[in-house]
């Protein structure tokens, strides 16, 4: 006689206590409210002045610099953004439909800069863009230019080392989703006498958009808060708002550091809830499933 496993599975042979939502999100929601709520609200709190009288806030908003900083930081978002899809869609379209062997190859040279750091990436793009750096003296050698150029310290840099880094974080969802379109839709538009472009742009296109809005969304998301690349890449001219927050932290001004991060995170509460007023957030975040 030998026991059988009983197809309903742990989960449901545990009974319907074991399965409820607010004990399975307990630990989760203690560890955020301690160590992310709980700041967010004493720097919004400083940010509000002393006397609440939000005398921080005004300077911050009231500021030429921070004004332009800002508007660096959207324009680099938003041109980041747009380098990653253009480069990221064909990648992911390719993974998707070559062969398992060929798009195993192609997935692991996508998930393989994850594991070293920014800051060992974005160095590596020192070395490479120096005046002595491999991109310049190949230049020199192809007989392009005949004195190096200034590569680093430039707005140029910074894209570069930015599409680089975030080039996985847009290729991940959109390749989930091109994996998750059913063939068969293909298939009966190719024998209806539909061209390959005419299938790309009416059949997977479409199909696909779930993962195109939430690879823009998370790359967006994650340029208006990126510090490192930009600090180590870019020039005088390319400051960003982090590096501008962390200006102010150094200098000790902490209630218009904390000013300033309240404004960052207010932009990017406000351009979530856009994606979430113009789309269908819980299915672009659930793309590929």
């Amino acid at each position: 006689m030998s026991a059988r496993a009983d197809p309903r599975g742990p989960a449901r042979r545990a009974g319907p206590g074991w399965r409820r939502p607010g004990l399975l999100v307990l630990p989760l929601l203690a560890f955020l409210s301690v160590f992310y709520l709980v700041p967010v609200v004493l720097m919004l709190a400083r940010a509000s002045g002393p006397g609440l009288d939000f005398a921080p806030l005004a300077a911050a908003l009231a500021s030429g610099v921070a004004a332009q900083v800002f508007g660096i930081t959207l324009k680099v978002a938003v041109v980041t953004t747009l380098a990653t899809l253009l480069l990221g869609y064909p990648l992911a379209l390719f993974t998707a439909i070559a062969p398992p062997r060929v798009s195993r190859l192609l997935l692991a040279a996508v998930m393989i800069p994850f594991w070293s750091s920014i800051l060992v990436r974005s160095y590596a793009w020192m070395v490479l863009l120096g005046r002595q750096g491999l991109v310049n003296d190949a230049l020199i050698g192809l007989g392009m230019i005949d004195t190096p150029m200034r590569l680093l310290n430039t707005s140029l840099a910074v894209y570069v080392g930015m599409i680089h880094i975030l080039l996985p974080f847009m290729v991940l969802p959109i390749y989930a989703t091109l994996s998750a379109i059913d063939g068969r839709l293909v298939w009966a538009a190719e024998n209806l006498g539909a061209r390959a472009p005419s299938v790309l742009r009416h059949v997977i296109v479409p199909l696909s958009l779930p993962g195109v809005c939430a690879g823009v969304l998370v790359v967006f998301i994650l340029c208006l808060g990126f510090y490192v690349t930009p600090a180590l890449l870019g020039g005088p001219g390319d400051m960003m708002a982090s590096m501008l927050i962390a200006q102010e932290v150094d200098l000790y001004n902490w209630d218009l550091a904390s000013a300033y991060a309240g404004v960052l995170l207010v932009v990017t509460l406000l351009i979530v809830a856009a994606f979430g007023r113009l789309l269908n957030l819980e299915r672009v975040m659930g793309a590929g499933r």
